[in-house]
Order: structure tokens, then C-alpha cells, then sequence
């Protein structure tokens, strides 16, 4: 069925604005997915913020060329489905990378991120990558752990007098 020039000018406007409001876009290859796999598949996405349509090649084309974006032509061939990160790309990535796995037709093929081309090994990488609470708590440890370090390492003198003083307060005690 023939689309009409209006309704791929539409449909190219539609991936231009994902293309511009996600921080990641993750292609996957659909073919022999039932509409019921499909389906669950739509709502594991949802959950993690993910938009996800098949789209047509050619038009995804010329709405990444108007981004100024590219990909491999290798990424275009047979039918395409694009799953868009409204939220953290490592959650998107990890649902793709998940569903993939226990699905015996998705095929990730790759994607962008953060504006670069990325290969499906480096989508699946990045679902390796631990969350972002999990990183910034990492960092805040860092960060504090030589401060912690310092406190105990100044409190060691005082700490040691207070010793002293209440060893010397337990032997007048124990003389009285």
C-alpha cells in the first residue's frame, strides 16, 4: 500500500522530534515476531521509558540526514523497528539487550547515542553498564572516603588524650 507524499512528510517530522528529544535510539530487526510478542514487547518497553515503532528505511534516512545525523547502510537492510530512550539509555538498552535475548526473532542491529552511530555490541555493552543512582553513588563514596579518612586520622591525637585521661581517672579510682 502506497503512502501518501503528505503522510511521509508527517512521518519524517515525527522522527526528526524522537530523533531530537531522546538521548539514545536503539534499531532492531522485528522479523517473525508474532503481534502478540510484539505487544509485550511494546509494554517491557513503556515501563522503561522507551518509545518503539516500526519505521519505514528510507524515511528514517531523511530524517536523520535532516539532524545531521548518519548511520551504516548495513543497519537499513530488511525491516526496521526503533526503540527511542525518552529516559536513561542504559535502562532502554538493558530492556532491548533482555528481550532480544529470551525473543528468537528481535534482533538488536545497533543504534545512536548521544548522537554517534553505535554498533549492536556497544548497545549491548552499554546495558552493562550499572544505573545511574548506583554510578553517583560511586562517585559520592569516593568523594567521601578520603574526607572520612582525614576526620579519623585528626581525631586520633584527642582520641588518644581522652584515653589517657580517663585510664589515669580509673587508676585514682582505684587507689581511693
Amino acid at each position: 500500500m502506497a503512502i501518501s507524499r503528505e503522510k511521509k512528510e508527517n512521518l519524517i517530522e515525527t522522527y526528526v522530534e524522537l530523533l531530537s528529544r531522546s538521548q539514545a535510539v536503539f534499531l532492531v530487526d522485528y522479523r517473525g515476531m508474532s503481534v502478540a510478542e510484539m505487544t509485550r514487547l511494546r509494554r517491557q518497553l513503556e515501563q522503561a521509558e522507551v518509545s518503539f515503532m516500526v519505521v519505514k528505511n528510507t524515511l528514517l534516512k531523511r530524517a536523520l540526514e535532516q539532524r545531521g545525523l548518519s548511520l551504516p547502510d548495513k543497519m537499513f537492510e530488511g525491516p526496521l523497528a526503533m526503540g527511542v530512550a525518552k529516559g536513561d539509555a542504559v535502562v532502554a538498552a538493558k530492556t532491548l539487550r533482555d528481550a532480544a535475548a529470551t525473543s528468537q526473532f528481535l534482533q538488536l542491529k545497533g543504534g545512536l547515542l548521544a548522537g554517534r552511530a553505535i554498533t549492536a555490541d556497544q548497545a549491548k555493552s552499554l546495558a552493562d553498564v550499572p544505573p545511574r543512582e548506583v554510578l553517583l553513588a560511586r562517585v559520592v563514596g569516593g568523594l567521601q572516603a578520603p574526607i572520612a579518612g582525614l576526620v579519623n586520622v585528626l581525631n586520633g591525637p584527642i582520641r588518644g588524650l581522652v584515653y589517657v585521661l580517663q585510664a589515669r581517672a580509673d587508676q585514682l579510682k582505684a587507689e581511693a
